[in-house]
């Protein structure tokens, strides 16, 4: 049964990464955090974890913004938080092998578009990730210290976000901004 889209614009924040890898349990918990705050009626916030795949189906739902928060290793110290406007995947050329717990945010986006094409939805306008550097991703449960000091900072930024304004920090396509 086919459902009407829903009015207006929507936004959809998903927390990815696997919480028994140390920091790259950044975004489910910056997303766990996020979704206890008072947010816009057109936002939803999700725990993706290592469920790749099935954000992939959810994005058909129709989003305008999809806001995706992950550990993203740049280089920098750990706890460097990143804003990263996802202009599409890199030119590799290669079609990205589907694995439902490693997918990259270009091998959702890819399987998406294949999505897109076989059902008629429209993939989101527009697509940024909220990054922060890790100190480590090796087995274990909980965020390193910087990690975990990066947490509200991560909330508010993706909270001016969500109100429209640019965050604190420099934008550039797909280019990293660190705060």
């Amino acid at each position: 049964m086919n459902f009407p889209a829903p009015s207006g614009p929507r936004t959809l924040v998903a927390g990815i990464g696997n919480i028994f890898l140390g920091d790259d349990g950044f975004g489910v918990e910056t997303a766990r955090r996020l979704a206890e705050r008072d947010l816009p009626g057109h936002v939803e916030v999700v725990d993706i974890g290592v469920r790749g795949v099935h954000l992939a189906y959810q994005l058909l739902d129709g989003y305008d913004t999809l806001v995706l928060v992950d550990a993203t290793a740049r280089g920098e110290p750990p706890g460097t938080l990143y804003v990263i406007e996802y202009d599409g995947p890199g030119d590799t050329g290669a079609v990205p092998a589907i694995d439902g717990h490693r997918m990259t945010p270009d091998t959702v986006l890819a399987l998406l578009g294949t999505l897109c094409a076989g059902t008629g939805g429209e993939p989101p306008r527009r697509v940024l990730i909220v990054g922060c550097e890790p100190a480590s991703v090796e087995e274990g449960i909980g965020l390193s210290p910087p990690v975990s000091d990066a947490v509200p900072e991560a909330v508010r930024l993706i909270e001016e976000l969500l109100r429209g304004g640019e965050p604190s920090v420099a934008q550039a396509s797909t280019a990293e901004a660190p705060t």
